[in-house]
């Protein structure tokens, strides 16, 4: 069995969607495919994640988060609100646990005005006021636009609300490239252009394509507790974070039902759908990617080893609920709840310099343009980015 498409779509995450979107407002006379492996949209990062749109003042001016941050935050909640789909614009504080995190609070707060971020220095007494009961040394700072959603009803509404002329075939595993056709597990599609959106597997399609050899990915897991009083908090409460690394550290997030949750850990997993220590092994996937821990622990890039040991001390329960218990004044630790569903995030690790890649990384090769790194804050900035991404493929579609 044989199809064919104009354009084709690896990938019904967030990212992989909103392509779709603007492709169809772009060429509405084109058909556009899209092939998810999973039987549903979002299944994996794009409906796992915090459901925190971000304001955009984490990082470095210049990078492409920066750049679709701001814009990508207005442009989802202005899509919430026209569709009625729920939003919590609560807003979020980031507290300092001692005079050694104040220069993260200042850098964070440089960031963020060069991103033309809406964020306010604030202190003690202030904080106070915001958000009663965090706690934090002499500054904080508060984020007025840092809101939340439902990140699976986003991508649903999306998956669902799509023109005629795109189609998305779930239940399709990418197998390989040949000639001008994707072959999958069910048909041979033949396509005039390839869009790469898979997530946690973006650097084994563009390969097929030879792109981004010198990447592969590292799965973290992320975990959250659930805790029984609405009421704990009336906002997310955020540590400063290590700014060297990707990752924003255990927080509290109020959710858009107005629940509290504390996540995600950054625990390295053992393969890239690592969930749980039950299904979707892989022992090829296994083999490789403890081979790559191993030198990344002998070799301490980007602090590894005690980045690992930190992040794996977090399965211990008691010690996950007490590390969150530095952001706040009052805490009851046995009222937290089950375990709920993991996400795992698809980090690009650069074989050749054995650093994470910090930014989003799009690559272009035959007849394709490639999704390589989108990691938080993607979900964010999902319709300006996939503009971009748009943008910077059309010059490549002869």
């Amino acid at each position: 069995m044989s199809l064919k498409t104009d354009f084709l779509i690896v990938g019904a995450g967030i990212v992989g969607l909103s392509i779709a979107r603007k492709l169809s407002e772009k060429f509405c006379d084109s058909k556009i495919t899209i092939i998810e492996k999973e039987p549903e949209a979002a299944f994996h990062a794009s409906g796992r994640n915090s459901g925190v749109l971000h304001a955009g003042f984490y990082y470095h001016a210049g990078s492409l988060k920066a750049k679709f941050t701001v814009r990508g935050n207005r442009a989802m909640t202005d899509y919430c609100l026209a569709n009625g789909i729920e939003l919590n614009p609560c807003g979020k504080v980031v507290v300092a646990k001692d005079e050694t995190e104040l220069d993260g609070i200042y850098e964070l707060k440089r960031r963020g005005d060069q991103n033309g971020v809406t964020l306010d220095l604030i202190d003690e007494n202030e904080l106070n006021t915001i958000e009663p009961n965090a706690k934090t040394f002499q500054k904080a700072l508060f984020s007025p636009t840092t809101s939340s959603v439902n990140p699976r009803l986003v991508c649903r509404h999306i998956a669902e609300n799509f023109p005629r002329n795109v189609d998305i075939l779930f239940d399709r595993l990418f197998k390989k490239l040949e000639n001008d056709f994707v072959v999958t597990n069910k048909e041979k599609i033949e396509f005039k252009y390839l869009y790469n959106a898979a997530g946690l597997y973006a650097d084994k399609v563009a390969q097929s394509f030879d792109v981004g050899k010198q990447y592969t990915m590292i799965p973290f897991k992320g975990i959250y507790l659930p805790y029984k009083d609405n009421n704990l908090l009336k906002r997310h409460v955020y540590p400063v974070p290590n700014l060297k690394n990707p990752f924003l550290g255990v927080h509290f997030t109020k959710t858009v039902d107005q629940h509290v949750k504390i996540g995600p850990t950054a625990i390295p997993g053992f393969w890239r759908e690592n969930y749980d220590f039950k299904s979707r092994f892989d022992a090829a996937e296994f083999l490789e990617i403890i081979a790559r821990q191993a030198k990344l622990f002998l070799f301490n890039n980007f602090n590894f080893r005690s980045l690992a040991f930190e992040e794996l001390r977090k399965y211990n329960r008691k010690y996950f609920i007490n590390e969150s218990a530095k952001l706040l004044k009052h805490l009851d630790t046995d009222n937290f709840g089950n375990y709920l569903s993991p996400g795992i995030r698809a980090q690009l690790l650069n074989k050749r310099t054995s650093e994470l890649v910090m930014d989003f990384v799009v690559d272009h090769g035959p007849r394709s343009t490639h999704v390589l790194n989108s990691v938080s804050p993607a979900f964010t900035t999902a319709f300006p980015f996939a503009e971009f991404i748009v943008k910077k493929s059309e010059g490549n579609y002869d």
